[in-house]
């Protein structure tokens, strides 16, 4: 449950820190006063939709952050996962939205969308007039039903969708190699031409054009190399006159002297060493000088190869290694073609058997939703006769469809409140306030099958009142036994059965901002006389001193 919500520069809240209880949380307050801010700010931080229109106007940076005590859920598998520490059952989950970006954290570790999904799906279940259209759409439904039935299924729900997605990978792959063996003959010879022209060059290193280029500018240069090698080698060491034997020279000299003044023997070591380094190049010259040799034959060689690979680049990218690259995706794509045209066959074979074991499992699956589908529909009638819809009558309509990824099943709720009409799509039937009630029946009912630890419902009353606030009042408070309820409400009669009551004002000075509070003793008793006549007078004051009793 939620325990704490701690706001910061978010829209008109400069800074705000409620504390929630268990049970039934009301918020009341004026109409455009701001209830909904709250609502709002929690599901963000749960992972909606966060902009920096959220920020509040001069700040920086807007920060939701709140406080869930787990009484229910084993999140360790989960935190484990994404590699959150979990210690204890509080859990700290801080939103921060800024200019630019937003962050989300658990307990301080910066977590992505994914993980906020699977966490909200345990904790929490936020229900606004905007989601109460989804209940109107039939393509929802079977979800609806799936997810209230799915601990009655065993597991063919998983085995179907297993199924399917094999299923629906193996028609891919069939229209993939339908459609590569669809090419013409003249198409598949000059694929076969392509890699053949390619493979028959055997490029092993994508630099051989770059190491013959060099070795060809060495070939066709070697009278230039030789005089300029030879002429190097013969200055350095050639003669009696030669570079080495003038440092020699020097040597013997600075020996002389470093005998006479230690500090010259480090300049004598180096300049031994430069001695050395000289006498390695100069045979290191004279051996490159002696290998080089006029090789036609290997000239003509590496002509005719680098015309062939030259061809191949202007062909085929450019570069050896653009060849190589195209060489190995002709080589699959010509590959490709011979596997299709003798699988194609085998392929359907088994798209043909697969079929027939979904259609199989579907048929399972199909009985299990229309035995399940009965008792949800008694248990939304059990419920709506509380609700004050005494001659109601519900039903699951479920039709065979073509196999999807949900089966074989179409399904679409139908209902009737009025004893003269027939049973009709739910959009077409219900009144706002019926339709209210409808989903207040189905939230309860999958709420508590979903062992979730809070819902929260957003002005779910419009269209009620009277005698129906009363049983929508008391369906609530029952529901607020099994988890948290946290419920925006205009209904008095709603409102006096909080256990928490938290009310929302706009206040307006040099700027707006909104005010929030929890209503105790006489503040809640006025509250509530507000909000059952619009003015607090000694007639409202005594209908809400009754209420509360």
């Amino acid at each position: 449950m939620l325990s704490k919500i701690y706001i910061k520069n978010y829209i008109l809240i400069d800074e705000l820190e409620l504390d929630l209880s268990e049970g039934l949380n009301i918020i009341t307050g004026e109409t455009g006063a701001g209830k909904s801010i709250l609502i709002n700010a929690i599901d963000i931080a749960f992972g909606a939709k966060a902009g920096k229109e959220l920020i509040k106007t001069g700040s920086e940076k807007a920060i939701i952050e709140l406080t869930i005590v787990n009484n229910k859920q084993n999140v360790t598998d989960l935190f484990n996962e994404f590699g959150i520490d979990y210690d204890g059952d509080e859990i700290i989950l801080s939103k921060e939205i800024t200019q630019t970006s937003s962050r989300s954290r658990i307990n301080g570790c910066l977590v992505n969308q994914e993980f906020l999904r699977l966490f909200r799906e345990l904790f929490i279940d936020i229900h606004s007039q905007h989601q109460t259209y989804s209940f109107l759409q039939p393509k929802y439904h079977i979800t609806l039903l799936d997810e209230y039935a799915k601990a009655f299924y065993g597991n063919i729900a998983e085995e179907y969708k297993a199924n399917y997605s094999e299923y629906k990978k193996m028609n891919e792959q069939l229209a993939e190699l339908k459609q590569t063996a669809s090419k013409t003959e003249d198409q598949i010879d000059f694929l076969r031409f392509q890699v053949d022209e390619i493979e028959s060059a055997q490029i092993v290193d994508v630099k051989e054009d770059e190491l013959l280029n060099n070795e060809l500018s060495v070939l066709e240069n070697v009278e230039k190399l030789k005089e300029l090698t030879g002429s190097s080698y013969w200055s350095l060491s050639g003669d009696d006159s030669s570079i080495i034997e003038a440092l020699l020279q020097i040597k013997s000299n600075l020996s002389k002297a470093a005998g006479l003044d230690g500090s010259l023997e480090e300049m004598e070591t180096e300049l031994i060493n430069v001695i050395e380094i000289i006498k390695s190049i100069s045979s290191d010259l004279r051996d490159y000088s002696s290998s080089l040799d006029n090789d036609e034959e290997r000239i003509n060689s590496i002509q005719e190869r680098l015309f062939i690979l030259e061809k191949l680049k202007r062909k085929y990218g450019g570069t050896l290694e653009n060849v190589q690259k195209e060489g190995f995706k002709l080589r699959n794509e010509l590959d490709s073609i011979d596997f299709s045209n003798s699988n194609i066959e085998e392929l359907e074979s088994k798209i043909n058997a697969k079929e027939l074991e979904l259609k199989s499992i579907s048929e399972k699956l199909s009985a299990q939703r229309k035995k399940h589908s009965k008792i949800l529909s008694e248990l939304i009638v059990e419920k709506l006769e509380k609700l004050e819809l005494p001659k109601v009558r519900f039903e699951i309509s479920i039709e065979n469809c073509e196999l999807n990824q949900n089966g074989a099943d179409k399904v679409e709720f139908l209902i009737s409140t009025n004893i003269s009409e027939g049973l009709k799509p739910i959009a077409k039937v219900a009144s706002g306030g019926e339709l209210s009630r409808v989903m207040l029946a189905m939230k309860t009912i999958f709420a508590q099958s979903d062992n979730i630890e809070t819902v929260i419902f957003d002005e779910i009353d419009t269209g009620i009142s009277g005698k129906t606030s009363q049983a929508v009042g008391d369906e609530v408070k029952a529901l607020s036994k099994f988890m948290q309820i946290i419920m925006i409400t205009h209904q008095a009669i709603i409102a006096s059965k909080s256990d928490r009551h938290i009310y929302v004002k706009k206040v307006q000075g040099d700027t707006t901002s909104v005010d929030i509070s929890v209503l105790t003793g006489d503040n809640k008793i006025k509250a509530l006389a507000e909000l059952a006549s619009g003015e607090v007078n000694s007639e409202s004051l005594k209908f809400a001193q009754m209420l509360v009793r």
